[in-house]
């Protein structure tokens, strides 16, 4: 997973795969979700993140496993 923010643009791009995405699909104000043709999801692309979060939050991740049923 790759993280990457264009403060000129104010967007950020959490890409998830290697994979080429085919498309996007906004599921909200300024949310767009990157999928493959068959509907694999490659990336998340946030618009006007300024807005939305602090930039400091885009790079501190915490990792939570879900434990095994």
């Amino acid at each position: 997973m790759k993280v990457s923010y264009d403060s000129e643009a104010d967007a950020a791009y959490i890409k998830l795969s290697d994979e080429t995405p085919n498309g996007g699909t906004e599921l909200g104000e300024g949310i767009i979700l990157h999928s493959t043709q068959d509907n694999r999801i490659v990336a998340i692309e946030i618009l006007d993140v300024s807005k939305k979060f602090s930039v400091e939050e885009l790079y501190r991740f915490e990792v939570e496993r879900a434990e095994a049923a």
